[in-house]
């Protein structure tokens, strides 16, 4: 080998900071240029030393291996958070059926239309599984909305039960259930990843629209005494047939006298509405 290529060579080599045990491709390539003449070991050595240096090697592993690492990082906290996974109720036609918490039957007006369900981690707190059902105008804006809803906080929280207080209660299909009302205007804000945004979120991507005011009633109806599991039932109808909005109705509105015979009705027509029972 001649002095000028092994001075080029070992200058490379300063310059990389690369240990001068292993040469590099680019050494070899310049060694051969400038020698003119053919390695003395087989190309399969050239490759392996030139690539296989210990750092490079380690990198290259972990860099095949990146993906898998995430997944297994991402697969513990799905497990240590707890995974909502897809709706485990069913639906047929108008029927929503619950095989447990509670085991029943939710039967809704054939009239209405089925959006379909959602299914997430409440805050992380709860596992929440939603199924909306909607009665509308031709133009596809809300008229009636049946949102039934099972929710369970996460075993992660054995800290945490439902609190209700509302003095009013009703039964359906043999259930107790706490009884709440009230009227909202369209674009109130809502939590963020709250059940209200869910539910909203299901209605627009079905192309439907909520009119400019609803009136809600909800029952809610706790599975069992550590009050940790819930069967919730929303029926809201249009504001349009009372002839107020729902700033009217609201507490200090201008016609709130006529909020309490306005909620009588409502809760009379969701109770006629929703049939519940064994299967």
């Amino acid at each position: 080998m001649s002095a000028p290529a092994l001075q080029r060579a070992s200058d490379l080599r300063g310059q990389s900071g690369v240990s001068p045990l292993r040469p590099t491709l680019y050494e070899v390539l310049c060694v051969v240029k400038y020698t003119r003449i053919r390695p003395r070991f087989p190309r399969r050595a050239t490759i392996s030393l030139a690539f296989e240096r210990p750092v490079e090697r380690s990198r290259v592993l972990l860099l095949k291996r990146l993906p898998f690492c995430l997944f297994l990082v991402a697969a513990s906290s799905l497990a240590l958070l707890g995974q909502a996974g897809p709706p485990d109720r069913t639906v047929s036609g108008s029927v929503v059926s619950s095989s447990h918490d509670p085991k029943i039957e939710i039967g809704i007006p054939g009239a209405a239309r089925y959006l379909g369900a959602d299914r997430w981690l409440l805050y992380d707190l709860a596992d929440c599984e939603l199924h909306a059902f909607v009665e509308s105008d031709d133009r596809k804006e809300v008229k009636r909305l049946y949102w039934i809803q099972f929710e369970a906080y996460l075993p992660s929280r054995p800290d945490l039960v439902h609190t209700y207080d509302s003095p009013r209660h009703t039964t359906l299909g043999g259930l107790d259930f706490y009884v709440d009302t009230w009227p909202r205007a369209d674009g109130e804000k809502s939590p963020p990843g709250s059940d209200r945004e869910h539910i909203e979120a299901l209605i627009r991507s079905k192309g439907y629209r909520m009119p400019a005011g609803m009136m809600y009633v909800r029952l809610v109806h706790l599975i069992d005494q550590a009050k940790r599991k819930e069967l919730m039932i929303i029926y809201g109808e249009d504001l349009a047939s009372t002839g107020f909005t729902a700033a009217d109705l609201e507490e200090h509105g201008r016609a709130r006298e006529k909020w309490p015979a306005i909620e009588t009705g409502l809760i009379d027509r969701a109770e006629k509405s929703i049939s519940l029972r064994a299967p």
